[in-house]
């Protein structure tokens, strides 16, 4: 807006130049009792102040905020705040990103899985789950998946404790992990898949042994000396460096002390010992590239990302040259 004469009156087409407005809208605020002219002439043209084109200057904001006439009316009257104006507009605006992301959602999974009528309703209507209901949808899938056999408690706890949580306000890729999540857990076949490929990693081969209580007690341990692994490979410490071999020497000392007893000291360190570890975390390399094949497994990525957590990668490759280059004496 140009100089403008507090004590000048402008005609109705320099006011409109002057606030962007068109000559219609400024007489229909006029008309509205939104923002009346100062005065008029003789053969009645409207006439403005300053006071008045800074105020239509306020509606037009206002206006390109959707705030409606009667909420202009009282933030110019003084009965409302433009704090409190903004505070609800806000609030409503959030309202509307909301049912946008859940829409997005809702359509982006039709589109994936070229969806019959039935299951576009059904995804709409889990979108719209409660807290209290998405979890008692979890609750439902893991009872079922540990019925009609013993699964170790410790882990049914931690299978439990891997639950999706919704934020309040989540991201398109959120939502479309949740309904596809949802649909996973509400099917009866994959329920029962999951609770097969459970049972037999449980109960069969190794299972028994790696699922034992001391055995869960030793690998997490093993989680708590897998951090530093992690920590340093982040830091791209060089592997043959001396925090290498200290970290390299703790995963050996807590690796042959998988097996020790009371009766036998566990599996010797000895540098052969050393480089077949070495070989064994270039297999985990390959087997953790890997996509996920189960249903158990795609549970688990989505929950991740359901709560923005992408799951961590064990720097299997940095721990391998560790314990391979600590293998060799130290000079």
């Amino acid at each position: 807006m140009g100089v403008v004469d507090r004590n000048e009156l402008y005609a109705i087409g320099d006011v409109a130049r002057r606030t962007g407005l068109s000559v219609s809208a400024v007489r229909y605020y006029a008309d509205a009792g939104v923002v009346t002219p100062a005065a008029s002439t003789p053969a009645g043209h409207r006439l403005y102040d300053v006071s008045a084109i800074a105020r239509l200057e306020l509606v037009r904001t206002l206006r390109e905020l959707d705030a409606g006439l009667d909420e202009i009316r009282r933030v110019l009257a003084g009965e409302a705040t433009l704090h409190e104006l903004a505070a609800t507009h806000l609030a409503l605006l959030e309202r509307q990103e909301a049912r946008l992301r859940s829409r997005r959602a809702v359509l982006s999974a039709i589109l994936r899985q070229d969806s019959t009528a039935e299951q576009v309703t059904l995804m709409h209507k889990l979108v719209g789950l409660s807290d209290e209901e998405r979890d008692r949808l979890i609750d439902e899938f893991w009872t079922e998946v540990s019925a009609g056999w013993e699964p170790p408690e410790r882990m049914v706890e931690w299978w439990r404790a891997a639950r999706p949580e919704l934020p309040d306000h989540p991201t398109a890729a959120q939502l479309e992990a949740w309904i596809e999540l949802a649909e996973l857990v509400r099917d009866t076949e994959v329920r029962q898949a999951v609770r097969r490929e459970l049972h037999e990693a449980c109960t069969t081969g190794a299972g028994p042994l790696m699922t034992s209580s001391p055995m869960l007690d030793t690998l997490e341990a093993g989680a708590a000396i897998g951090r530093p692994v992690m920590d340093a490979a982040c830091e791209q410490v060089p592997p043959d460096s001396p925090r290498g071999r200290e970290i390299a020497d703790q995963w050996i000392g807590w690796l042959t002390g998988i097996f020790a007893t009371p009766d036998s000291p566990g599996i010797p360190d000895t540098p052969e010992f050393r480089i077949q570890a070495a070989d064994h975390m270039l297999r985990g390399a390959e087997w953790d590239r890997t996509p996920p094949e189960g249903p158990f497994d795609r549970y688990m990525e989505l929950v991740s990302t359901v709560n923005d957590v992408p799951p961590e990668r064990f720097p299997f490759e940095w721990l391998a040259a560790a314990l391979r280059a600590s293998a060799v004496p130290a000079s």
